[in-house]
Parts: C-alpha cells; sequence; structure tokens
C-alpha cells in the first residue's frame, strides 16, 4: 500500500493537528496554519501563509442583525411602523449579504482579528491548467443547535422526514427570515406577524451568543480530515509528480462561514480563468459514507456543475468506492466561491446514514472517532481525479 493511503500516518497526523486549539483567527488557528505549512514543507512542497482579516465568527454579525431585527420589533409594537420597518429591512439584508458568496459589508464595519490562509504549489509552475485542493484548518464553536440528538430524535419519531429530503436543514433560514418577518409585520400593521418575528429574532440572538460563548470543537472530523487528504495528497505529488498539471494545495481558514476563501477568492480568482481551473473542496471526510455534493447553498441551492460530477462519479466507479447519492447541502462548505464563480468544481464530504456529517461542531469531533476508511477513498477519490485532469482536461 503506497505510504500516503497508510491509516497509522493519517491518525498520527490527526491526533497531532487536534492538540491544537484552532477556532478562527486565533493564536492557535495561527499555530495550526504554520503546522500545516510546516507539515507540507516535509511532503515536499513549499508553503507560504497569507494573513487575512477577519471577525473570527459568523455569531457576531449575523446577531448584530437580528438583535436590530429585535429592536425594530419592539418599537413596531408599542406603535411606530416606517422607522422599524426600515430597520429591519436592513437587518434583513445584511444578514442576507454575510452569507457566502455575498460581500460583507456589516463585517467590514466590525472590530478585526487575523486569520491566515495556508497555500502550496506541486507540478510544473507554466502549466496552463490548474487544479485547486480546498480544505481548512480551523475549527467551529460548538452549539445546542448542532446537538447530536436532535437528528437522532427526528430519525426515531419521523423517520420518512429524513429518508425523504436529500438536503441538510436550512439553517440560516430563520437567522434571514428573522428580521424580515419584523419588517413584513410592521410594514403591514401585522401585531401577530411583528411579535412572530421578535421572538424569531430573540431565538436567533441567543443562539448566536450561545455558540459565541462556548469553546471550539477539536475538529478531526470538520476539517481535520481534509487536512490531512491535503498532506496526503502532497506527498503522493511529491512521489510522482504531474506533468501538464498545477496543483494548488489550500488549507483555508473557513469556520466563520467561508471567511477564508473568500478573501482567497479576492486575491486569485482574477488569475485563475475559468476555462482553464479546476477546484475540489474537501470537507469533513471522516464519516462513513462518503459523498459527492450535488448542490449547496446556504440560502439559494446552487447545483454543481455536471462534468465536474460525472468525473467524479466515474472516478469512484472505477476505484470501486461507493458514494452516499444525492445530497445537498444547506450550510456551506468553501466550494460555494468557485460554483458561484462558474468554476468547473465539485465538493468531496461524508455523512451518517442520517444524511449528517459524523460528531458535526460537537466536542466528541475526535481522532477516535473517524472513519479512516472514508478519510483514504476520499484520499484516492481525489487523487484519481488530479491524475485523470493530468492526463486530459474536463470535456464538456
Amino acid at each position: 500500500m503506497a505510504t500516503y493511503l497508510d491509516a497509522e500516518w493519517h491518525r498520527e497526523l490527526l491526533d497531532e493537528l487536534c492538540t491544537i486549539p484552532r477556532a478562527t483567527a486565533t493564536e492557535g488557528e495561527n499555530r495550526a496554519a504554520e503546522w500545516v505549512a510546516d507539515r507540507l514543507a516535509q511532503e515536499g512542497t513549499s508553503a507560504q501563509l497569507e494573513e487575512e482579516p477577519s471577525n473570527g465568527g459568523y455569531w457576531w454579525p449575523l446577531g448584530l442583525a437580528a438583535g436590530a431585527g429585535l429592536v425594530a420589533g419592539l418599537a413596531a409594537l408599542r406603535g411606530r411602523r416606517a422607522l422599524p420597518a426600515a430597520v429591519a429591512v436592513i437587518a434583513a439584508a445584511a444578514a442576507v449579504d454575510d452569507l457566502p458568496p455575498r460581500s460583507r459589508r456589516l463585517r467590514r464595519l466590525l472590530p478585526g482579528r487575523r486569520a491566515w490562509n495556508v497555500i502550496a504549489e506541486a507540478g510544473p509552475e507554466d502549466a496552463e491548467r490548474t487544479m485547486v485542493l480546498v480544505a481548512h484548518h480551523d475549527t467551529a464553536h460548538s452549539g445546542l443547535i448542532f446537538h447530536p440528538a436532535i437528528p437522532v430524535t427526528l430519525d426515531r419519531v419521523a423517520p420518512r422526514v429524513i429518508e425523504s429530503t436529500d438536503t441538510s436543514p436550512p439553517l440560516m433560514l430563520p437567522v434571514v427570515g428573522a428580521p424580515a418577518l419584523v419588517a413584513l409585520g410592521a410594514a403591514a400593521g401585522r401585531r401577530r406577524l411583528i411579535r412572530a418575528g421578535v421572538a424569531l429574532c430573540a431565538g436567533v440572538v441567543a443562539a448566536m451568543a450561545e455558540i459565541g460563548a462556548r469553546g471550539a470543537v477539536p475538529g478531526a472530523n470538520d476539517n481535520g480530515t481534509g487536512v490531512v487528504a491535503l498532506l496526503a495528497l502532497a506527498r503522493a505529488l511529491s512521489e510522482r509528480p504531474t506533468e501538464s498539471l498545477r496543483v494548488l494545495l489550500v488549507s483555508s481558514s473557513e469556520e466563520a462561514t467561508c471567511e477564508g476563501m473568500h478573501h482567497f477568492a479576492r486575491r486569485h480568482f482574477l488569475r485563475l480563468p475559468r476555462e482553464a481551473t479546476f477546484f475540489l473542496c474537501i470537507d469533513t471526510v471522516g464519516s462513513p459514507h462518503l459523498c459527492v455534493l450535488r448542490g449547496e447553498g446556504m440560502l439559494r441551492m446552487r447545483e454543481y456543475p455536471g462534468p465536474a460530477l460525472a468525473l467524479l462519479d466515474g472516478l469512484a466507479e472505477e476505484l470501486g468506492i461507493d458514494l452516499f447519492p444525492n445530497l445537498r447541502l444547506r450550510n456551506a462548505t468553501d466550494g460555494i466561491y468557485p460554483v458561484a464563480a462558474g468554476y468547473p468544481c465539485a465538493a468531496v464530504c461524508s455523512c451518517t446514514r442520517l444524511k449528517q456529517p459524523a460528531n458535526y461542531h460537537w466536542p466528541t469531533d475526535i481522532p477516535e472517532k473517524v472513519d479512516y476508511g472514508t478519510l483514504a477513498d476520499a484520499i484516492r477519490l481525489t487523487e484519481a481525479a488530479v491524475r485523470r485532469l493530468d492526463e486530459r482536461w474536463l470535456d464538456g
């Protein structure tokens, strides 16, 4: 067996990475980024760090937007209408704008910290075509909204709900809908709508405050597994370099709703022509079942391009890898930026039988809980995509 597929080595890497508390835009995240760069160098691929501005977490802008909706709703219940409606509209628009791949104007007004992206390069520098492999090294804060008992209980009391859906829950819909409901109620003079919006805004504020107050999870599955995959692929490419394909290995700071990829896109997309660049996101590949997402988006579902899906599906079949079928994500991976920009792209992820990532944003996301067979399959599938695109470019 190739050394880059060795499960014992993968476990050693995860154990080491997960000793670093690495919440977004913290000293620990900086240490993790440096660790990734150093490990890439050990595998024969030099890397650089790109420092980027960050607020450290999505709960700040989204919590503030919901808080503005709450204040507007309380004012509307006291008889005012025009100004509360306008404030609530602005709050809803700010919440929408904060979700990837949008502009995030509110974040620019908030206190800033520093986060880091890691970028390494393999293959011929003068290659006409580029493949970008993306994972992330930071980890999420936990929160009661992510409690693993929620999908388990839903499966117990209403199994057909899980059986019949092909998307994850739209967690951000209430975040945007809460101030929008206040705005609608205030504009129409409907107190029941205003009260419903106020209650929902209060719930969003409480949820965001609770997430912000919690610590970061160990992040073995999400997304230590993706980082390990990058390191394994760096080793594979060092042992057998590509001949006509440049490969960028990118580890971002993703848990503040893809903030690292937001800045990567700003810096690099203009130098990466769509007709000659393929993005592959590797995110949370340590659950029992590997999958290739059909689409993703927190509000608007963006479908991944058919030729890219056909490439990954065909390679999985050739390799004998079973893919969990027909899943879409109502959250977002770093893949949301290239798919929105029109690149050939795909996202390799994993799930449990309940169509959820294992131990998602929960303290049990530790190396002992990772399915190393799934991780190895993700590495094999990704390397196969690199080799195929090195041989011939994507059709269609």
